[in-house]
Order: structure tokens, then sequence, then C-alpha cells
């Protein structure tokens, strides 16, 4: 299993939105950058999970985690994908990105998120790094 990190702007779809839709699973689309339409095509498999990463909002952070529940398949305009994801946990409170800058020198050192310059909306995380978010969870 592979573990990712997924920015979506909580107006336009945050995690109340995923927990309000039926079955708390959606489709991920809208998507328009190629390296993250690769994730999106190429790596993500069901069973995956990733964190739902609040962005451009007041206290951007990872607010929850979700299952990939389907792999990669076409949206209607060509060359774009989408996977299928539903909400396995919904954090008690957002980790917000200011905490971990705060640990970004030693525990998650690399971590693509914090990587000055960094714009993807979809990252991999390693699986240290996906452990330790857990723990401040």
């Amino acid at each position: 299993m592979q573990h990712w990190l997924m920015k979506t702007e909580p107006s336009t779809f945050g995690i109340d939105d995923l927990e309000r839709a039926p079955r708390h699973r959606t489709s991920w689309d809208g998507v328009r950058n190629y390296t993250a339409r690769n994730f999106l095509r190429d790596s993500m498999k069901r069973g995956d999970q990733a964190f739902l990463y609040h962005s451009s909002c007041e206290t951007p952070g990872v607010a929850g985690i979700m299952e990939i529940v389907k792999e990669g398949y076409p949206e209607e305009e060509v060359p774009w994908f989408k996977v299928d994801v539903k909400l396995v946990r919904r954090f008690d409170r957002i980790v917000t990105l200011a905490t971990l800058r705060e640990h970004e020198s030693k525990e998650l050192r690399g971590m693509l998120l914090l990587q000055r310059g960094n714009r993807l909306s979809i990252t991999p995380v390693e699986t240290a790094h996906w452990k330790f978010i857990l723990s401040l969870a």
C-alpha cells in the first residue's frame, strides 16, 4: 500500500463535503497538472490511503484520511484522470501546516508538501512521514 497527500480547497470541496457524500464516497477530479494526473492514472492503487489536505484557506492542514476505492479512469475532458475515494477517518482537529513545518528539519525532512515551490495537488508520502503525521492527529 502506498500513501498520498491530496490537496483541496475546502471552499470548493473539503472533508465536510466528503463526509456528506453518499456512503462517504466520491470521485476526485479536477486535477490539472500532468505530474499529478500521472499519479492518478498510473500510480494510485485500490486500497492506497491519502491524507485529505485543506489548502488555500485560513488554516491549511491535514483534515483526515481517505482510501482509494477505484483506480484511475478518464474524466470526460481528455487527457485528465480521476480516482474514487472514500472517507476513512476525520481528524478531531486539523494537523496544521504550521505544525508540520515545526517538524520539517527532523521527522518530516524531505516531505514534498514542505519543499519550497511545491505546488502539486497530489504527492506521495513516505511511510515514516505518514506514521509521524498520524501521531500528531
